[in-house]
């Protein structure tokens, strides 16, 4: 492949999907966000590309796009899990018709003929058949839900350039106060930054995306992002490694953490080694504990089986899905995975292991009718400007069949 890419790219789904299960419940491997952006928006801005393509299980038809390829360029099919690197983006220019890179025996990438791409694309799957094999001597890929946080504070140096952002000390566009470390910090156009914050960024860069708001008193260190329309609640503290998506609103202690975007944590409480989807709520002092007492590795149910895994992982809190909702003063244990549209106002700690749908009270563990699930979905997307489509409830409603 030329260093001029004329070609079109494809994204797809392999058999550890479900691995990300319960956010994928509701969205491509492909929009799962790690670092600064997802794992798509990396991929089109490293190649320099702005149209994909992409297979789609058939429950998220009609909310997320295939987008369409032409008849007449080959494609380069993208394994979703794979994240680009220097050297996977550097094998990528020099591949040619016909290969595939593989990495301990799963299809990376490779570049597949026009015609032969557009049959996989109608049967909207990809596969290698026929493909000869390029050994890839190294690759950034996903392999459990949580190699999200592990490899967080990693992806969000390593898309520093994608962003085109420069430092706040070569920058003379606008002077913000409070922040310590102008080389290592990074701030896009239309941020506002209150008096009273403190922004470190000797640890790892800082970076606040455009149009974002920092409240007053806020204390923010490196590595950490403030995705694009976002808000930081006042004195809010936000550390290690911690990613929060666009038009999310967060405040209280915040720590190795990952927000989708429209989900908000806006009052005092610790969130830590977290992941939450998008149009979470957590309601105000909803604390979560990332360490077990022994301080033994921690142990997270498998979505599908429910069974206990070993994640190696000795941090690790909760990872919540789309439109799941706590109550105030909520606990919630290390190592719980909660899943589509779950209302949590339970005294004590919940279950680990909170199916989508569920309705988890002081006196009932039952269902939250999908109904009412609907209505608070709609009320609450509405506050953003966002309307619920009869896609997107479709999509929900199958969720919830297959709970």
């Amino acid at each position: 492949m030329s260093t001029q890419l004329d070609i079109q790219i494809c994204f797809f789904e392999d058999v550890k999907t479900n691995n990300f299960h319960p956010l994928t419940l509701t969205r491509p491997v492909d929009d799962l966000r790690v670092g600064i952006y997802t794992i798509r928006q990396k991929w089109l801005l490293s190649l320099g590309l702005n149209r994909y393509g992409r297979t789609l299980r058939n429950s998220l038809s009609g909310v997320f796009s295939r987008n369409e390829i032409d008849s007449d360029k080959p494609v380069l099919w993208i394994n979703s899990r794979f994240l680009p690197s220097d050297n996977l983006t550097g094998q990528i220019y020099e591949l040619e018709l016909g290969r595939q890179l593989v990495s301990k025996g799963v299809t990376a990438a490779a570049l597949v003929s026009a015609a032969e791409s557009l049959n996989m694309y109608k049967q909207n799957e990809f596969t290698a058949e026929g493909l000869k094999v390029q050994e890839l001597s190294e690759a950034i890929h996903l392999e459990h839900i949580w190699d999200l946080l592990s490899l967080n504070s990693f992806e969000i140096s390593k898309d520093l350039p994608l962003t085109g952002l420069h430092s706040t000390q070569v920058s003379d566009e606008v002077e913000y106060p409070g922040i310590h470390d102008p080389e290592n910090t990074y701030i896009g156009k239309n941020v506002s930054i209150e008096p009273g914050c403190h922004i470190l960024a000797t640890e790892g860069p800082v970076v606040i995306m455009k149009n974002a708001h920092i409240e007053a008193g806020c204390i923010i260190k490196g590595p950490v992002v403030i995705g694009a329309g976002a808000t930081v609640k006042t004195g809010g503290k936000l550390s290690g490694g911690t990613t929060i998506g666009p038009v999310c609103k967060v405040g209280g202690e915040v720590s190795n953490c990952i927000f989708h975007s429209y989900s908000n944590k806006a009052h005092d409480g610790f969130a830590g080694n977290s992941i939450f989807g998008q149009w979470v709520n957590l309601g105000a002092d909803t604390n979560t504990s990332n360490l077990k007492n022994n301080y033994s590795t921690v142990r997270l149910p498998e979505w599908e089986n429910r069974k206990d895994v070993e994640t190696g992982q000795q941090f690790l809190g909760t990872v919540m899905a789309d439109h799941s909702k706590t109550a105030i003063n909520s606990m919630l244990n290390t190592g719980t995975i909660c899943g589509v549209s779950s209302n949590i106002f339970i005294s004590g700690f919940p279950p680990k292991y909170i199916p989508s749908f569920s309705w988890v009270g002081s006196a009932e563990y039952g269902e939250y009718e999908f109904e009412k699930a609907i209505e608070a979905m709609k009320a609450m997307m509405k506050r953003r400007d966002v309307k619920l489509s009869p896609q997107y409830e479709k999509m929900m409603n199958q969720i919830f069949r297959n709970r």
